[in-house]
């Protein structure tokens, strides 16, 4: 066999892609295989669900980013649906793992990865970008995020609100993810390089991985003190990810959530009076 050729990296784009700051919060739901298997398939007939403990695993990733270009900078907001998978005829290579393992970073060959559903992002240049670089099924979106930060009240607690993003107006709202982490201890895990799965025009499949360059902070949602502390809403499930977030979720509740910030690099400080002269 010949080698395979690399990926594009048409213009204007560069690669790696270097962010300058990241916040994420991230949701993991255990559902019924069959139909993520069904839905995977449509998306990526090259990939394989995943299973845990006979459940499959959707995942949900809210980022908040910033971007320093030659010509300025960026803030940036998306957040993907997706389904952990690895690509099919790989199984004899990947270890048996639970969720808990999984979420530990306990998969060092890196094939359970996540495969896009969907992708919203408030950015053109990144839905571009994401299109294609990563064959993701990128489109625009738009988003209200509170989230915990050293310029706002204490606590850990996070809600981000999608909306789709038309023309005109602020669009609707597909759903939003609520997490009430605040005194729920987390546990440091190392899970990067995250594998990322798209599906170009081609039927090609391509696997990207992303470093993050410090640990998650992964909350395990079994345990009794986490119960109802992160809660997913459908609002309109007629847009495509609505439609499939009802479709795979339908109320499941999720295992774990895991969440990244960017600590500060620099700080304004409090001003003081220069006393008077006569």
């Amino acid at each position: 066999m010949s080698p395979l050729p690399l990926p594009p990296v048409p213009e204007p784009f560069r690669l790696p892609f270097h962010y300058g700051a990241l916040h994420q919060l991230g949701a993991d739901f255990p559902v019924d295989p069959e139909p993520v298997r069904a839905v995977l398939a449509e998306h990526h007939p090259a990939l394989t669900a995943a299973e845990f403990e006979g459940r499959a695993l959707v995942s949900l990733n809210y980022q908040l980013y910033f971007a320093q270009y030659a010509d300025g900078g960026g803030v940036t907001q998306e957040i993907e649906y997706s389904v952990v998978a690895y690509p099919a005829g790989a199984e004899d290579r990947l270890p048996a793992l639970t969720y808990a393992q999984y979420a530990r970073g306990w998969d060092q060959t890196k094939l359970l990865g996540i495969a896009r559903l969907h992708v919203l992002c408030d950015n053109p240049f990144a839905v571009e970008a994401g299109r294609a670089l990563f064959a993701e099924p990128k489109h625009p979106g738009r988003f209200e995020a509170r989230m915990p930060s050293p310029n706002g009240p204490a606590g850990d607690d996070w809600h981000i609100s999608c909306r789709t993003a038309p023309g005109t107006g602020e669009g609707t709202e597909v759903f939003s993810l609520a997490a009430g982490l605040t005194g729920l201890t987390p546990l440091p895990v190392n899970t990067a390089p995250i594998t990322g799965y798209g599906t170009d025009a081609r039927g090609r499949t391509l696997a990207g991985p992303m470093n993050v360059h410090q640990p998650y902070r992964w909350y395990d949602l079994t345990d009794p003190a986490a119960a109802g502390r992160v809660s997913l809403t459908v609002h309109d499930p007629d847009p495509p990810l609505g439609r499939d977030l009802a479709r795979l979720v339908a109320g499941a509740a999720p295992a774990g959530a895991w969440t990244c910030q960017s600590p500060p690099v620099a700080a304004h400080h409090r001003p003081y009076y220069l006393p008077a002269r006569p």
